[in-house]
C-alpha cells in the first residue's frame, strides 16, 4: 500500500535521479529542462524565502499562473515550508480575484504566466506581499513584488526534507462553477495520501514504475484533474512534464512531447479531430481506412502528426464526450479512457476504459470509491477516503453537499445497470420545466447532436419556453462549408432527431450563435464546461421569437 505524501514522493524521486530531465519549458522551438535534483534546489530557495516572511504556520498561499515549471515549484516551496496552497485561474478579473482572495484568506500571492494582469492587479490588495514569476514574451509584464529570479540568488536552500503534518490541510481549490459563488474545496494531507496511493496502486493511468514516463501539462494546473493526474503522477511514478508556451504553440508542443499519458477535456478531442479533418476531410478518410496496408500507415501518420504515437493512456473528463467523437478516435487507434468525478472527492470516482463496450456510461466506480443513486432525485452519491474535508468556511454548504454518512452529493442524476455501470442523465440543477410543465434533462438531448463535426459548441435551452431551443456554435470545418450546406446539414440532423423525441422535448429550431462560449463573455467555465444559466441570461429575451419564426434552422 502506497503511504506517501506528495513531498515524500518527490523527495524519493529527487535523491534516486537527481540529474534526470523533470520539468521542460518551451520558448519558440526551443525548449529549457531542470532536472529533479535542480527542481529541489530551487524550491528549497522559495522556501526559505517563505520562512521568512513571518507568516503563521499553514498560512494560505495563492499561486494564480498558468501551467508553467515555475508552478511545480512554487506548489513544492508552499509544502516545504508548512504552509497551505490555494491555486486560481489565470484568467481572473480584478473583481473576481479580489473575491477569492479575501474568501481564501490568503496571506501571499505567486503571480506568473498570465495575459490578463493589467486588469486582474485591480483586484490584489495594495497590502499582499506578492511573489512574481519570471517574466514570459507574449503575456502580462508583472512588475510588483519580490522577483522569482532574486531570491534565488539571495538565498540559500533550506536544509533537510521537512514534511508536513500528515492531519493538516493540503490545498484549497476553488471551484469554477456553473452557477454561484465560487467554493474553496479543502482536501487534507490524508485526502493527498489516498489519491495518491489509490492512483499508484491500482495503476489506472497506465504509468510506467521505473519513471519512462511523459506528461503533457496545458489544463490549469490549479484544477484538481490536471493536477492529481500530471503532477502527482510525476511525483509518485517518476517521469518528465512538458508545458505548452500558448494556444498557438500547442499543436507543436504536444509533438515535441510525445506524451505517454494525454489527458484533455472534450472539447479538446473534438478540436483535434477537427484538425484532421480539416486536412483529410471524413469521406475520404473512410475510403482510406477500408484498405488494410493504407489504413495501417494512415492511422500511424495521423497519430504521429498529433503526437500521440506513443500515449499508453488517452482519457477525457470533466465534462460529458460524445460517444461519436470517442468512437472517431479508436477507429484512428488511439481509444480513450472516459473519467468521471469532480473537484470535491479529489477526480477519483469511476471510469470506464476502452474495451468495456459501454456506450454512454462513464463506467464503474475505481477501487475505494462506493456510489449508490438517491432513491428519490436519482442524484449520485459516492463515498471516498478523498472526499474533501468541505468548503472553507461555509460550514452549511459543506452540510448540503456531505451527509452524515459521509455520501457526498455530487448534484449529477444518473442510472446504475446491473454490472454496476453508471451512466449520467444530467445536472440535477439543470433540468428545466416548459410552459407546457413538462421537465427536460439537456444533456438526453444534446447528446444526440454532441457526435456531429459541424457543431463546436451547444447549449439547450427551454426554460418557460413552449418547447425547447438548441443553440450552437460551429466548427472551422463547418465554416468552410458554407452556410447554405450547413443550414441543410443542420436540418436533416433536427428532423432525425426530433424524430427520436417525445413531442414536448421536440427541438424548436437550432440557433447558429455569431460569437462562440468564452471565458471572455462568462458563458464557459474555465475548465471549459458551459454556464446554461448565463446563456439563459444572454438569449431568453429573444427565445420566444425564435421558437415562434417555424424556421428549423436561424443564423443569429
Amino acid at each position: 500500500m502506497y503511504d506517501l505524501t506528495t513531498l515524500e514522493a518527490f523527495y524519493r524521486r529527487e535523491v534516486e535521479h537527481p540529474a534526470k530531465p523533470f520539468l521542460h519549458q518551451p520558448f519558440g522551438k526551443r525548449w529549457e529542462t531542470y532536472s529533479w535534483g535542480e527542481v529541489g534546489k530551487m524550491a528549497r530557495k522559495i522556501a526559505a524565502y517563505l520562512l521568512e516572511q513571518d507568516l503563521k504556520p499553514g498560512s494560505h498561499i495563492g499561486l494564480v499562473s498558468k501551467n508553467c515549471r515555475e508552478w511545480i515549484i512554487a506548489d513544492l516551496a508552499i509544502m516545504m515550508a508548512g504552509h497551505v496552497s490555494v491555486p486560481f485561474f489565470a484568467t481572473l478579473t480584478g473583481p473576481q480575484i479580489a473575491q477569492v482572495i479575501e474568501l481564501g484568506d490568503i496571506d501571499l500571492l505567486f503571480v506568473g504566466k498570465t495575459e490578463v494582469w493589467e486588469t486582474m492587479k485591480l483586484g490584489v490588495p495594495d497590502n499582499l506581499p506578492v511573489i512574481r514569476f519570471p517574466h514570459y514574451p507574449d503575456n502580462s509584464l508583472v512588475e510588483r513584488g519580490k522577483a522569482w529570479e532574486e531570491i534565488l540568488n539571495e538565498y540559500s536552500p533550506m536544509p533537510g526534507q521537512p514534511v508536513p503534518d500528515r492531519n493538516g490541510l493540503w490545498t484549497i481549490i476553488f471551484t469554477s462553477g456553473t452557477t454561484g459563488p465560487p467554493k474553496g474545496v479543502m482536501l487534507s494531507i490524508k485526502n493527498q495520501i489516498a489519491l495518491m496511493a489509490e492512483l499508484y496502486d491500482r495503476n489506472p493511468l497506465a504509468n510506467d514504475y521505473d519513471g519512462n514516463n511523459r506528461y503533457f501539462s496545458f489544463l490549469p494546473l490549479n484544477h484538481v484533474a490536471e493536477r492529481g493526474t500530471i503532477e502527482t503522477m510525476c511525483f509518485t511514478h517518476g517521469g518528465e512534464i512538458f508545458f505548452t508556451e500558448s494556444i498557438e504553440r500547442f499543436a507543436a508542443n504536444l509533438q515535441d512531447a510525445r506524451p505517454t499519458f494525454f489527458f484533455a477535456v472534450p472539447r479538446i478531442w473534438t478540436k483535434l479531430r477537427q484538425g484532421v479533418l480539416k486536412k483529410l476531410p471524413q469521406e475520404k478518410l473512410d475510403s482510406l481506412l477500408k484498405i488494410p496496408i493504407v489504413s495501417y500507415f494512415i492511422k500511424r501518420k495521423i497519430r504521429r502528426g498529433l503526437g500521440l504515437h506513443q500515449s499508453r493512456r488517452n482519457v477525457t473528463g470533466a465534462a460529458p464526450i460524445a460517444q461519436d467523437v470517442k468512437d472517431w478516435f479508436a477507429s484512428i487507434g488511439i481509444p480513450i479512457a472516459e473519467a468521471y468525478a469532480m473537484t470535491e472527492n479529489g477526480a477519483v470516482g469511476h471510469m470506464i476504459y476502452p474495451e468495456q463496450d459501454r456506450p454512454g456510461s462513464v463506467g464503474q466506480t475505481l477501487p475505494g470509491t462506493q456510489c449508490k443513486l438517491d432513491p428519490e432525485s436519482g442524484e449520485v452519491l459516492t463515498r471516498a477516503p478523498y472526499t474533501m474535508v468541505g468548503y472553507y468556511k461555509e460550514p452549511e454548504k459543506t452540510a448540503e453537499t456531505i451527509d452524515a454518512d459521509g455520501w457526498l452529493h455530487t448534484g449529477d442524476q444518473g442510472r446504475i445497470d446491473e454490472d454496476g455501470f453508471l451512466y449520467l442523465i444530467g445536472r440535477v440543477k439543470d433540468t428545466f420545466k416548459t410552459a407546457k410543465a413538462k421537465f427536460i434533462i439537456p444533456s438526453e438531448i444534446e447528446d444526440k447532436f454532441a457526435g456531429n463535426p459541424d457543431i463546436d459548441q451547444l447549449c439547450l435551452l427551454g426554460l418557460g419556453m413552449p418547447q425547447p431551443l438548441l443553440l450552437v456554435a460551429l466548427s472551422e470545418s463547418a465554416e468552410v462549408k458554407g452556410r447554405a450546406a450547413v443550414r441543410g446539414s443542420l436540418t436533416a440532423q433536427l428532423q432525425e432527431v426530433n424524430g427520436q423525441l417525445a413531442s414536448y422535448k421536440k427541438v424548436a429550431t437550432i440557433v447558429v450563435v455569431e460569437h462562440p462560449f468564452s471565458i471572455e463573455n462568462d458563458m464557459l467555465t474555465p475548465t471549459l464546461k458551459v454556464k446554461r444559466p448565463q446563456v439563459h441570461a444572454t438569449y431568453k429575451d429573444r427565445m420566444p421569437a425564435w421558437i415562434e419564426s417555424g424556421e428549423k434552422v436561424i443564423f443569429e
